[in-house]
């Protein structure tokens, strides 16, 4: 596993032929160009110019991946950790996912930790467990899924599943009947189905299917596939699409790291993925995970 970061220092040759430079498990790549904010706030006013602008850091972008694979491929590392200025280097990270590597990029931890978002938000909003109506937006039933939804329905009981194949939680529905005593809803009412939710949590839905349906004005939603957008006019809620942890007992490293690097990535980037989810929830817990903040 490498880590992948710029340097805002780089030598004169290495800027000018974008040289990346291996050290240890680091990959430093010269200050090739502005970040997406220092973009946003430039004003450009010839858009010939602006143009030549988008087309030079495309070039940029490419090259330097390019560049990196070839440093990768010698070390045989197929998973790499981007710093927070490369993450904003779209064109960069498409790149690299197209010669098949694995930027650990956090989303499938904050799916492990979706439950803990939930808690996040009762607490922030001095919410009352018992009355607490979440709804869990999901067409594919894992490990994890399953793991999420118990953890709620033991705490928050009042649980709704929306889902497009309702026959796969069919045997879910009854299952937690019988061990719970506890009756879930599993429908897929576009106009009723989130209409009372308080917490939305989205495990799986893409944009356009979430805007299918009527959502409560007011609405909390955790979403964990990537950021999205409610297009209904008179949604007042929150949107939550990204996040940020602490932990402890993880094994040591190069702490400069931490203001380089989101914790989230270099968390999730340590966890051994194929491993029973009872595993994986025994080890979050021993290193004390928490979600810091929603975003």
């Amino acid at each position: 596993m490498y880590f992948i970061q710029e340097t805002d220092k780089p030598k004169m040759l290495s800027q000018l032929l974008l040289i990346p430079k291996l050290e240890k498990d680091k990959i430093i790549l010269p200050m090739f160009l502005e970040t997406k904010e220092k973009n946003r706030q430039k004003e450009i006013k010839n858009k010939e110019k602006d143009l030549k602008l988008e087309n030079k850091i495309a070039k940029q972008e490419i090259l330097i991946a390019k560049k990196t694979k070839k440093i990768l491929d010698k070390t045989h590392c197929k998973k790499v950790i981007l710093s927070k200025q490369m993450q904003e280097k779209d064109i960069f990270c498409n790149q690299l996912y197209t010669y098949g590597f694995e930027i650990s990029d956090g989303r499938w931890l904050f799916k492990v930790l979706a439950f803990d978002a939930i808690n996040y938000i009762v607490k922030k909003n001095n919410m009352t467990s018992e009355k607490i109506k979440i709804s869990v937006l999901t067409n594919e039933i894992d490990d994890i899924t399953l793991e999420t939804i118990n953890q709620i329905i033991k705490k928050y009981k009042n649980i709704n599943i929306v889902t497009n194949h309702m026959e796969k939680f069919k045997k879910l529905e009854e299952q937690i009947l019988e061990e719970y005593g506890i009756m879930i809803t599993v429908n897929n009412n576009k106009k009723k189905s989130l209409t009372k939710s308080d917490i939305i949590l989205n495990l799986d839905f893409p944009n356009e299917l979430i805007n299918k349906y009527r959502i409560s004005e007011k609405a909390s939603i955790i979403n964990i596939r990537g950021n999205i957008k409610i297009n209904q006019k008179r949604f007042e809620g929150k949107i939550y699409n990204d996040y940020e942890i602490k932990y402890e007992n993880l094994e040591e490293f190069d702490f400069d790291k931490e203001n380089i690097y989101y914790k989230k990535n270099i968390y999730e980037a340590y966890i051994y993925k194929q491993q029973p989810i009872e595993n994986i929830m025994n080890k979050i817990r021993k290193d004390k995970v928490k979600i810091t903040k929603l975003l």
